[in-house]
């Protein structure tokens, strides 16, 4: 078997930096280093409709911004294949079986669920779609086979669970599905980068977000609002790094080359953090920084953006490619999956030709 990465997003608004440092930077660079025979990003759809299943026009429109956010960050579909979830009723089907696998029980003790219904407010009013998603996603993952999920850490519990759900069904009906492995950022401040107004994670819904679509002009304007440190009153009050944004962002992103450079005096981040613990540095020049770094980053995808919007239709033949290419596999592990469960009827010859004789007079 080779090594198969599945990852992806749900569509409910354009991709951010969260997003960006935590998971698709890494799977451009895994794209492009010849490690694994096959990569499946997926535009989780199902996924979003869960808890969005009264504004079915939200997802529709946010597929494109999606995959437009891949494509400028430098997602190649001629490397990678991007699908649609909806697209591919395989995962549906093994979803249905998956759920026999897992209790209700397990289902409530997984953290990310319980954090996401708390945050969604959905305590006394909870979709059976939402609570039973993390069955769909070990179906989104297994049925690729995928070996490799690139993810943030507050996906883990999800990555065991499906784990788990995969050994069960081996168990029970022989080696057929992969138990994959989650792969981590790197850089730990790239796990859970914080909003710009000091929030612990970036959310479309606080509104505390960076897009990868953000012109220049809206970048700036957001990196000067950013939370910094509330005691640093003055440029030569001794400044606290802990919990301010832009620091934190710095590490992200940012090199020690590109802080010499931006700042000459500076040899690189860290005596940049130096000067402002010991006091003489202001905010200002730091969020100038900041600036500048991201613009590097930044900049190349929207131009890339750019030369996409301007073939719409191509890219739905982008989408609609990876769609079939996606169904195909999902349809192949579906027949090994209804064959390991004896539920293949009309490819059984011998059980055909059992029962006939069973019946014959």
């Amino acid at each position: 078997m080779g090594k198969i990465i599945l990852t992806g997003d749900r569509p409910t608004g354009r991709l951010h930096l969260g997003h960006f440092v935590g998971s698709l930077r890494r799977r451009v660079e895994l794209q492009n280093s010849g490690e694994f025979d096959k990569i499946f990003v997926m535009i989780a759809d199902c996924q979003a409709l869960t808890d969005n299943a009264d504004n079915p026009e939200k997802i529709r429109q946010n597929v494109l911004e999606v995959t437009l956010d891949y494509l400028s960050a430098g997602i190649d579909p001629a490397k990678t294949t991007i699908f649609i979830q909806s697209q591919v009723p395989e995962i549906a089907e093994l979803a249905l079986y998956l759920m026999n696998l897992v209790t209700v029980s397990r289902l409530q003790r997984n953290p990310t669920v319980k954090t996401e219904i708390k945050m969604r407010n959905f305590e006394h009013s909870l979709p059976v779609g939402f609570f039973c998603y993390p069955v769909s996603q070990a179906a989104d993952i297994t049925a690729f086979k995928a070996t490799t999920v690139p993810a943030g850490e507050d996906q883990a519990p999800m990555i065991e669970l499906t784990r788990e759900i995969a050994a069960r069904f081996n168990n029970i009906y022989g080696p057929t599905l992969t138990e994959p492995e989650i792969l981590l950022p790197t850089n730990a401040v790239c796990m859970r980068l914080p909003g710009t107004d000091g929030k612990a994670k970036m959310s479309k819904s606080l509104g505390n977000c960076i897009y990868l679509a953000d012109t220049s002009k809206e970048v700036k304007k957001k990196i000067n609002s950013m939370y910094t440190d509330p005691e640093h009153l003055t440029i030569d009050s001794p400044g606290h790094l802990e919990g301010n944004c832009p620091f934190i962002y710095l590490d992200a992103f940012a090199s020690d080359e590109q802080v010499n450079r931006f700042l000459p005096d500076y040899s690189g981040i860290q005596a940049l953090k130096d000067h402002y613990t010991r006091g003489g540095l202001g905010d200002g020049t730091v969020k100038k920084l900041l600036f500048n770094v991201l613009e590097e980053t930044l900049a190349p995808m929207r131009e890339r953006r750019r030369q996409f919007e301007q073939d719409i239709p191509g890219v739905y033949d982008i989408l609609r490619k990876g769609c079939d290419e996606a169904r195909e596999a999902a349809a192949r592990t579906l027949d090994e999956v209804r064959a390991a469960m004896r539920i293949n009827y009309f490819d059984d010859a011998e059980l055909i030709a059992s029962q006939a004789a069973k019946y014959k007079g």
